[in-house]
Formats: C-alpha cells, structure tokens, sequence
C-alpha cells in the first residue's frame, strides 16, 4: 500500500513539475517572456506581482484573458485563446 502511494506521489509530481516547464516553454513561445520574468520586473510586472495583484479576485483569469485578447491595458497577445488561457492560469497559480 506505502509503495502504491509514493508511486503516486511521485507521479503527481512529475506531472506538476511538467506542466510548469510546459507553460515556461508557451511563455518563451508566446513572447511573454520578452517583457515578463517569473521574479523580477522587467519591462512589465514579473508573473508573482501579477499573481499578487489579482489574488482573491474571482474575476482575475477572466478579466486578465479578455484584456490581453483585446490589447485592453497591454499589447493586444498573438497567442491563441486556449493558449492565453493557459498562460493567465499557470501565473495567477504563482
């Protein structure tokens, strides 16, 4: 039974641990990355002040989606939709 659950647990974790590299990667591909930094400011807010600023509010995911989809308040994303979305929840998690 203990060996059934580490094995989950370590499978769950690897599927975290991926689904962070995913998203680091549609960054990258998204051209999120140019401006933003997981940590630190650079030409606009890193993703953790994103997180911070829309943390507790329902509406963050979204608000955050429509805005880049539009180009509301931030340069209009070339990403898809899905991918947009992807993106907003994978920050707002930070």
């Amino acid at each position: 039974m203990k060996a059934i659950l580490m094995v989950a647990a370590v499978a769950l974790g690897l599927g975290v641990a991926g689904v962070a590299t995913a998203s680091d990667d549609l960054a990258q591909k998204s051209g999120c990355a140019t401006c933003h930094a997981k940590d630190t400011k650079k030409m606009g807010p890193s993703y953790k002040d994103i997180a911070a600023k829309f943390k507790g509010k329902a509406d963050a995911e979204k608000t955050l989606v429509a805005n880049l989809m539009s180009g509301k308040g931030h340069p209009q994303v070339k990403s898809s939709q899905a991918d947009t979305v992807t993106l907003v929840k994978w920050i707002l998690a930070m």
